[in-house]
């Protein structure tokens, strides 16, 4: 007869999607630590459908428009910061996207943005970031330098959507369709991906500028005004990519 701790192992490996099918095999089992197993999995399985019902929910925008093949979601990240650079991420998804867990890249940890932007890379109709750095942010002030980002990143996309759904904004200088949803990161697919699209985009930028300027911090703070960062501001100066019209106060 199997082990307890060979079944295990084998539900512990299988994908929550083909749990059912794994299940069946040991319904029969009678002892205790068996149908202990299977009650974890058929958890793990309801909270699965679940997610699967939630990200269906999270169509909804993209379902008002059934004869659009590229609708793109926008959204950006860094517009509060008082070093590094704005970043708009923009994301097709293919209409029968399967991606899960996807949602307003603030609700996520490290790790799930991480792998979430790798699936949304693999599977994304087409995908890019602008980027927009400090010296402009200062030049033409960080709404404009956020709709410059998000120019750009609309531009690299192939194919060229159809219709934008855009977190809380209007971008000017479009002429495709928009759509503004007020915290579109947490209501649209779309809008979600984009979110988390730009966020590993920039927090991978700030890791890297943390290594040239390692006096701010940037690997924690990613730029925004923290204690510890307004500290070493006044301990050493702005670094070249803080943007001075944001820490004229400090410094």
């Amino acid at each position: 007869m199997i082990s307890i701790s060979e079944i295990k192992q084998h539900l512990t490996e299988t994908d929550d999607r083909n749990l059912p099918e794994v299940m069946a095999l040991y319904e029969a089992d009678e002892r205790a630590g068996v149908k202990k197993l299977l009650e974890a999995a058929g958890k793990r399985y309801e909270k699965l459908q679940q997610e699967i019902a939630r990200i269906e929910a999270l169509k909804e925008y993209e379902n008002k428009y059934p004869d659009l093949q590229f609708i793109c979601g926008i959204d950006e990240v860094g517009r509060g910061p008082f070093a590094g650079p704005v970043v708009a991420g923009a994301v097709i998804l293919p209409r029968d996207c399967d991606i899960l867990y996807i949602n307003d890249s603030k609700k996520l940890s490290e790790k799930v943005r991480d792998r979430l932007y790798d699936e949304i890379s693999e599977k994304a109709v087409s995908c890019a970031v602008g980027i927009v750095g400090p010296e402009r942010i200062d030049e033409i002030n960080i709404l404009q330098a956020t709709y410059e980002a998000m120019r750009q990143a609309i531009s690299k996309l192939d194919p060229a959507p159809q219709l934008l759904l855009n977190d809380a904004v209007t971008i000017p200088g479009v002429d495709i369709k928009q759509v503004p949803i007020i915290k579109g990161d947490a209501k649209s697919i779309s809008i979600g991906a984009a979110s988390i699209y730009a966020k590993v985009t920039r927090d991978r930028m700030m890791l890297e500028y943390d290594k040239q300027y390692p006096e701010y911090g940037f690997a924690k703070n990613v730029g925004y005004g923290t204690a510890d960062h307004i500290a070493a501001l006044k301990k050493y100066g702005p670094c070249p990519i803080h943007r001075r019209s944001f820490i004229h106060s400090y410094v």
